[in-house]
């Protein structure tokens, strides 16, 4: 089991994460590199040291940003994903084994509330498409939980001018552009390459996205058909399109080994493109965690998995999803059904 750590500046520090009972491993980054910019080893060699010495281990690297140069299929292409490359082999020298990254244009995950009230007294992020349609995006990214990169407003202008000619399958195209000098890479270095799922996983702002269903996952690991290419079996991401058989999404790749993280977590949805997040546990949500843990045992899943956002309970604050308490309560919730399926 591991945790997502945002390094120095998280108000949750390694000593708790610690205690979390079977959290052994963290998923974390260099956050303060440039989008574009190789990794030093020496800088993931002093992240993974600090972890170690919190009698953890820096399991996953999520994420390495993909620069919006490569998914709009620039001429500086080449120079970024060689890179990208650079710190893959990075990775794979200092040992760590799984890399999560995303293929959405501007904007990473995206929610319209963070601080949606729930009937408990707890708060919970939250998605409505019709909020979004109000959003202003006049004045640059703002406040919008865009937590990749944030853009001024020219930028922001001149980025969805450029996506106009980007359609979802010219973005394909890239994304194979991308995979087929990267997986190769990865796989020399020992490292796996999981994508996480288009967060909401439908068209934002007339962006395209195309890691959204079942069908997508399929046809992104026949791209470069490797063992390294793989996805990261997002539940909550998934799990906001009512037409997605997350069991069976989750039995069919596993049985070909390409689920090789899994972000564990709960939703509701109350409306056509609308959600908010719940309590891990399948009654509380749309999501029947259960049953997805059982597909991936059944698969024979061996990889990191950590529970995603979580809910502000009992007074915390802090950045909104990645709360201590919640996220802890899911960690062990998870080991539980984990623990069920194994005996």
């Amino acid at each position: 089991m591991t945790f997502r750590w945002f390094g120095s500046t998280d108000p949750i520090p390694l000593a708790h994460i610690r205690q979390i009972p079977g959290v052994h491993g963290v998923v974390s980054a260099l956050y303060d590199v440039p989008v574009g910019t190789a990794w030093p080893r020496e800088r993931l060699e002093r992240l993974g040291g600090e972890i170690d010495a919190a009698g953890l281990k820096l399991a996953v690297v999520e994420s390495i940003p993909v620069h919006e140069d490569i998914k709009l299929g620039r001429p500086t292409r080449d120079r970024l994903i060689a890179n990208y490359c650079q710190s893959i082999q990075a990775m794979g020298e200092v040992g760590i084994a799984v890399l999560c990254y995303n293929f959405m244009p501007v904007f990473d995950w995206l929610r319209t509330d963070l601080a949606m009230p729930l009937p408990d007294g707890s708060t919970a992020l939250a998605y409505d498409d019709r909020a979004l349609a109000r959003m202003d995006l006049s004045r640059g990214t703002g406040d919008l939980p865009g937590w990749a990169a944030a853009y001024g407003a020219g930028e922001l202008q001149a980025l969805l001018a450029a996506y106009r000619d980007v359609d979802a399958e010219r973005l394909w195209d890239h994304l194979a552009y991308f995979l087929e000098r990267v997986v190769p890479v990865a796989e020399e270095s020992g490292v796996r390459m999981a994508i996480h799922p288009d967060d909401p996983p439908w068209p934002i702002f007339g962006l395209p996205r195309i890691i959204c269903r079942g069908r997508d996952l399929d046809r992104l690991v026949r791209l470069v058909d490797r063992p390294a290419n793989g996805v990261t079996f997002c539940t909550g991401s998934l799990g906001a399109l009512p037409d997605n058989d997350l069991p069976g999404m989750a039995r069919h790749l596993g049985d070909i080994g390409r689920i090789h993280f899994a972000h564990c977590r709960n939703v509701r949805i109350t409306g056509e493109r609308q959600f908010h997040e719940t309590p891990h546990p399948s009654g509380l949500g749309g999501v029947n965690l259960g049953a997805v843990l059982r597909a991936l045992r059944d698969t024979g899943f061996s990889g990191p998995m950590r529970p995603d956002h979580g809910r502000m309970i009992w007074g915390e604050r802090g950045r909104p999803g990645y709360g201590l308490y919640d996220r802890a309560l899911g960690a062990t919730y998870l080991q539980g059904l984990w623990e069920g399926l194994s005996t």
